[in-house]
């Protein structure tokens, strides 16, 4: 990529003239390519699941010792969920007996509890441990387990599935709904915004091609490691978002080549190396930005950051190879089938709407700096109490199986029961007998609904009870029974017989996550935002254009933040999203939406800073250069973010509540960062700033690598 950016001048020129001349070969490339990845796919059959692990946090030390000591236990577990409504279950007990015993024989059931009956007898359910995690084992694994509990169902005994089971069991709705729906948004937008059916299939086209070969790409990769169930959705917003961006700032530019007298494979070839030179430095803004998540130390949230960051990469690969292809296919037929009058990206003139809006900003540029200024603080007020936590079963769809085991065993066993916390002590250098004072102490923590016998492993070593919280598993009380546990009760047992003791579980698990993500997201602001600034610091050659960028993209998330804190957290029009109840912000959404963001904002700063620069370099007119850079760009960067705040705005529609998230916050920020940062804070500052928007020290300058074509100036 170096090697096309500035090591050979004009390499990108040369590039996007070669695929106009040889369109022909490079589709074939790509559509070679997109099979060959496809069926790479089906082949290798990778798998997504919620499966991590946190080194020497509490739980998972916990979790070790058992397995060590209890390998019987499963690594991971679930709940099967027996109910009837009417009558108890104590007649249909042989078949539900025979169903359990079914389940214990299954291959990587590892243990299986007997049942546990509620006080009114028409709920029971047992807890099964996997030496995986279920949703790694595919729809067969969940078919196996159906098989199994057959017996129970033609009994007439209802039967659902909990815990990791239970997410193993979701429908597969997928997301073509909302892809659909994004994709002919682009399609409205694109031809309301540019007037022909050809410039705007383009964009939809390669894009589309890009994300499939992304998808069949991280499909491969699935099957070698373990990503997030989120990772093909959040993969997919992100490849299709800026996958037509990147392909719509091209075939701007170069139907207004075109337009001003270009031959198609010239234009191309300027095109690629003017606007294709900005798309490649925003897409490894994105692309860096996702790839220090692994910052974060822990590697579910790092392959979160490299599922996206791949379908970025592959859209730019697309922006710069197979969008100069369709663009030489097209040629100057490009806008021979209309909807309106043909519009490009240049501007009408000094006298144009966006000239005249830039004047408006330059003569009272700290008005608009404060106001725009104070206008991202009160949307992102939120923020300032944002509650993180761990969304659980209880906030699914009514009919999802997970939502209805989870609404059984709160019904009949408390809410608490769907939290338990494991309580491991090792005591295999303790002096005394600890089990008494074991029981003793946390039948006494307050908070605690109820707590199992305690029991010791098959080799003595190591004792373990279970501990039913009155409280639910995302309840703030819930955490406070966790931390009597850990920071008083245990020390207090353990120090007086010289063991030690653990609390672990699928609930200390999502509470330690949290913490490890909260403690680890102040390194990963600052990884983004060094890697992001050094980059703008060679792109634009400037100190203050890089500070500013950074500081103005962290007033656009926070904007974001607010903006979920609102809907999901306090509740404000969560019934227009599809949000049944107010919940905690999942721990690892703000660190998502943080790198995203930031990315994604980088790429507007960037198309617009160059078109200012460009300007500068002219004319040295700050006043005009930040006017034309305006005339030129706003309309497609209004098209551009529109479209992507429509194709994160879709996946509002996913069953899936940190989907939800994800997509609310992510389109919030687009449309914050297009409007008021782009079109109010930004020319505000460059006006303040004036001469000094371009300063950069002379050791600075040379000492920094260049990016910038030194031949065929893009017009």
């Amino acid at each position: 990529m170096t090697d096309f950016l500035s090591a050979r001048p004009g390499g990108l020129y040369r590039l996007g003239r070669f695929c106009a001349r040889h369109p022909g070969p490079v589709v074939l490339l790509w559509l070679v390519l997109l099979v060959g990845v496809t069926l790479g796919h089906q082949a290798l059959g990778g798998q997504y699941s919620d499966d991590f692990e946190l080194p020497n946090a509490p739980a998972q030390r916990g979790a070790d010792l058992l397995q060590m000591h209890q390998s019987s236990s499963g690594a991971q577990s679930g709940q099967v969920v027996f109910t009837v409504r009417e009558g108890t279950l104590a007649q249909q007990k042989a078949a539900i007996d025979s169903s359990v015993d079914a389940i214990r024989r299954l291959g990587h059931v590892q243990s299986v509890t007997d049942p546990i009956d509620s006080q009114d007898g028409r709920t029971a359910y047992v807890t099964a441990g996997f030496d995986k995690n279920p949703s790694a084992l595919g729809d067969a694994f969940v078919t196996q387990i159906d098989d199994a509990t057959e017996s129970a169902r033609r009994a007439g005994v209802n039967v659902e599935y909990g815990g990791e089971l239970g997410q193993a069991a979701r429908p597969k709705t997928g997301d073509a709904v909302s892809e659909l729906i994004g994709i002919g948004t682009a399609v409205v937008v694109l031809l309301l915004g540019f007037g022909s059916v050809a410039a705007a299939g383009l964009p939809i086209l390669s894009a589309a091609i890009g994300v499939l070969a992304g998808m069949g790409l991280l499909g491969m990769l699935a099957a070698a490691t373990t990503f997030a169930t989120v990772s093909p959705t959040l993969a997919i917003m992100m490849g299709l978002g800026v996958g037509i961006d990147y392909a719509l700032f091209l075939a701007t530019r170069f139907r207004q080549d075109l337009m001003e007298g270009g031959e198609p494979a010239e234009a191309a070839g300027r095109t690629v190396e003017g606007s294709g030179r900005s798309v490649l430095i925003a897409a490894m803004t994105v692309v860096i930005a996702m790839l220090g998540l692994y910052a974060s130390g822990v590697s579910f949230i790092g392959k979160l950051g490299l599922a996206a960051a791949l379908t970025v990469a592959v859209a730019a690969a697309a922006a710069v190879t197979l969008v100069p292809s369709l663009l030489g296919l097209a040629g100057k037929r490009i806008d021979r089938l209309r909807v309106r009058s043909a519009v490009a990206e240049a501007g009408s003139g000094e006298s144009d709407v966006w000239h005249r809006h830039a004047a408006r900003i330059g003569r009272r540029p700290w008005l608009y700096l404060a106001g725009g200024v104070a206008l991202l603080a009160v949307i992102a007020l939120p923020t300032l109490s944002m509650q993180l936590g761990h969304v659980d079963a209880g906030s699914d769809p009514a009919d999802f199986t997970s939502r209805q085991a989870y609404d059984a065993i709160s019904d009949a066993f408390g809410p608490g029961a769907n939290g338990p916390l494991t309580i491991v002590v090792d005591v295999s250098h303790a002096d005394t007998d600890v089990s008494a004072d074991l029981q003793k102490a946390l039948q006494g923590v307050r908070g605690v609904a109820s707590v199992s016998k305690v029991q010791a492993t098959k080799d003595g070593d190591v004792l373990v009870a279970t501990v039913i919280p009155t409280t639910g598993p995302q309840d703030s009380s819930t955490e406070e029974v966790l931390r009597t546990l850990r920071d008083d009760t245990l020390p207090k047992i353990v120090e007086a017989h010289d063991a030690h003791g653990y609390v672990t579980g699928a609930t200390a698990f999502q509470l330690d996550f949290r913490d490890k993500i909260v403690s680890r997201l102040p390194v990963i602001i600052a990884v983004v935002l060094a890697a992001a600034m050094l980059l703008l610091l060679i792109t634009f050659r400037s100190v203050l254009v890089a500070i500013k960028a950074a500081v103005l993209n962290l007033l656009s998330i926070a904007a974001a933040y607010g903006v979920v804190v609102a809907v999901f957290q306090w509740g404000w029009g969560a019934s227009l999203f599809g949000v049944r109840e107010t919940v905690p912000i999942e721990s690892y959404v703000p660190m998502m939406m943080f790198a995203i963001v930031f990315g994604l904002s980088m790429d507007y700063e960037v198309f617009l800073l160059s078109r200012v620069r460009d300007a500068w370099l002219r004319t040295h007119d700050n006043r005009l250069s930040v006017g034309e850079g305006l005339s030129v760009t706003a309309r497609v960067i209004s098209c551009a973010a529109l479209i992507m705040t429509s194709v994160f705005a879709a996946f509002v529609l996913s069953d899936v509540i940190v989907v939800k998230m994800l997509a609310l916050g992510l389109a919030a920020s687009v449309l914050i960062d297009a409007t008021i940062i782009r079109l109010i804070v930004v020319p505000a500052t460059m006006f303040l700033l004036g001469g000094g928007n371009w300063w950069i020290p002379r050791w600075v300058d040379r000492i920094l690598p260049h990016l910038e074509a030194h031949t065929t100036p893009a017009p």
